[in-house]
């Protein structure tokens, strides 16, 4: 077999380039990387933001659903149970208080705590301050995220049913 020298598969060709046409220098790619190195590095740090966004964001999500758990507890208890007096004494003032040492006769503590996890609930009561025959119930929920001390509270007022 004969093979032809003129065919287009047979015959070589010569790439001829222009002298400026060299292709990337070293320094070139080293921008490019180093560009691209940057924009990397921030997409990371965006994604730790977030993270700890979404790890917040899950605390008080969390921390809210104990609140209204131990809220809707209270509220179907009877009027005279025991977690629903104002145990120190300390009324309206004693709200906000998260302190708890289980003596009643702290004022700067709250009136109950339990625990459940790494949150601690309190709920403090006071008698008669939006009207007589009422009696205000505040629960704080406190934990701590990243070393911080976060906390979410949420208030209701029981009426006595007469």
């Amino acid at each position: 077999m004969k093979t032809n020298k003129n065919h287009p598969t047979c015959v070589a060709t010569k790439v001829r380039r222009k002298p400026n046409d060299r292709g990337f220098s070293i320094i070139e790619v080293m921008i490019a990387i180093s560009i691209l190195s940057i924009g990397i590095l921030a997409l990371a740090s965006m994604q730790v933001a977030a993270m700890r966004g979404n790890s917040f964001a899950g605390g008080v999500t969390e921390g809210s659903t104990w609140a209204l758990d131990q809220i809707e507890k209270l509220m179907n208890l009877p009027w005279n149970d025991p977690s629903l007096q104002d145990a120190d004494l300390d009324g309206a003032g004693g709200l906000d208080n998260i302190g708890f040492d289980n003596n009643s006769a702290t004022q700067a503590d709250a009136d109950f705590r339990v625990t459940k996890g790494r949150y601690a609930i309190h709920w403090n009561v006071a008698n008669n301050v939006v009207t007589n025959d009422t009696r205000t119930v505040n629960v704080i929920v406190t934990w701590a995220d990243h070393g911080v001390q976060k906390s979410v509270s949420i208030q209701r007022v029981v009426a006595r049913i007469i």
